[in-house]
């Protein structure tokens, strides 16, 4: 299983992702805030309230990623 140990919000949705591997992303999460809870992320100061829980990425609405799936994204969309 792969975790996330640390996500840092950058400008325009991005996220700096640190896995337990010790690889570093920066992700842009844009292309997955839609309508319904991901919208939410829209607005800065929400976006900007990400943590880590368990290894996943999560917002205060309950908004998260799974940490195999960011991690494979990343590792192919990351700037």
């Amino acid at each position: 299983m792969i975790n996330i140990i640390e996500a840092k919000p950058l400008d325009n949705s991005m996220l700096c992702i640190r896995f337990e591997g010790g690889e570093t992303f920066n992700v842009d999460i844009k292309p997955f805030i839609k309508s319904g809870v991901s919208s939410a992320l829209k607005d800065h100061m929400f976006f900007n309230s990400v943590k880590v829980e368990d290894g996943y990425i999560t917002w205060p609405n309950g908004y998260d990623f799974c940490p195999e799936f960011l991690y494979e994204y990343a590792k192919n969309h990351h700037e």
